[in-house]
């Protein structure tokens, strides 16, 4: 068979890292999050602290119309935009379509979803949850206070939509984006690896 990706999309405080990093290990195939950056810096040559100030961080524009062809249109490196936001964000596209041709993997944020649509194969997950859970989450993993977290989860999921629309033009949070929806509070971390790894199976393993 062919190679299966799946992309996991996450509001903050949903658990979407943890869910993707169980699902990678229990499948034994890679997991890619930050990764995705240094990776993208060694192809491109580019220091990787640009990258991380330019990962999933709002944008001031509304959307910047991109060509389908994601990671495909690369500044050369004697221009003067070689190291701009949008030829950072190409690099990490062409690294998330090289490893989706050659390895089974699990790709976190960074509108993988989107650049890898109309590919085979590819299952396009959203983690969320209500608020409280959010809170609970992010308070007991950073040790904060439930004020800070609020003003943190609504800051990052601020970010991440932002993000999102401004390369691929549609809503983050739209359902019609992915192909499951997770409410993790009620399905649970353990639960919610365990039904897609079942859709896996059924959809690209099974058959």
């Amino acid at each position: 068979m062919s190679n299966f990706t799946v992309t996991i999309s996450r509001t903050f405080g949903s658990g979407g890292r943890t869910i993707g990093k169980m699902l990678a290990e229990r499948l034994g195939i890679h997991y890619y999050d930050n990764e995705l950056i240094k990776l993208a810096s060694e192809e491109s040559g580019i220091n990787i602290e640009l990258f991380g100030k330019a990962d999933e961080k709002a944008k001031t524009a509304l959307f910047k119309r991109y060509n389908r062809s994601y990671g495909e249109y690369l500044i050369s490196p004697d221009s003067g935009d070689f190291t701009s936001d949008d030829n950072l964000f190409n690099y990490q596209a062409k690294i998330i379509k090289d490893l989706a041709a050659k390895e089974n993997c699990v790709l976190v944020g960074r509108c993988a979803d989107h650049v890898l649509k109309g590919r085979p194969n590819v299952l396009r997950i959203f983690t969320y949850a209500p608020m409280d859970f959010c809170i609970e989450q992010v308070t007991r993993l950073y040790g904060i206070s439930e004020k800070d977290a609020i003003k943190e989860i609504e800051r990052i999921d601020r970010a991440r939509s932002t993000y999102y629309r401004y390369y691929t033009g549609c809503d983050w949070d739209n359902v019609r984006n992915y192909d499951l929806c997770l409410n993790t509070a009620d399905v649970g971390f353990e639960k919610s690896v365990d039904i897609i790894e079942h859709c896996i199976n059924l959809l690209y393993v099974d058959r």
